[in-house]
């Protein structure tokens, strides 16, 4: 009798049919009464999406303090390190690099940042290649912003 439906579905369904183990469980659980088309409820912790609250969350730790580990950003916000650990690859597209979470990419407005700081940068020292940081450097010693 599996063989006979899983054949139909076969025909009606072409590509998008089930298995055949899947039809000969149904046909199982039919003979026994069970005519419930809803899943029944599976034990353990259900699984929590990543809401943009919890990326958010996730995020502001992580530029609080980049050598957060994921098991001490899962601790404070009550939530899995697996969560944690997919949010940041996933989500906000990081990786951990010398104990520090850092992005993967650079974003096209970061990229335009640094080239434009580099092109200054080369000016300076095309303008006086011996001394060329002095430009770069205020008379503080503390380091100037090059562009913004």
């Amino acid at each position: 009798m599996p063989k006979e439906i899983h054949a139909i579905l076969t025909e009606t369904l072409a590509e998008l049919v089930p298995s055949y183990a899947t039809v000969k469980n149904w046909v199982a659980l039919f003979k026994r009464g069970d005519f419930s088309t809803c899943d029944a409820p599976r034990p353990g912790r259900p699984k929590t999406v990543a809401t943009p609250e919890i990326i958010g969350q996730i995020q502001e730790l992580i530029l609080e303090d980049r050598r957060f580990s994921d098991n001490s950003i899962a601790e404070q916000l009550g939530i899995s390190r697996e969560r944690v650990g997919s949010t940041i690859h996933e989500d906000l597209d990081m990786r951990k690099v010398y104990a520090k979470w850092v992005v993967k990419c650079l974003k096209a407005g970061q990229k335009r940042h640094r080239c434009q700081s580099s092109e200054q940068l080369l000016e300076f020292f095309r303008h006086d290649p011996n001394d060329f940081m002095s430009g770069a450097i205020g008379d503080n010693g503390q380091n100037l912003v090059i562009s913004q």
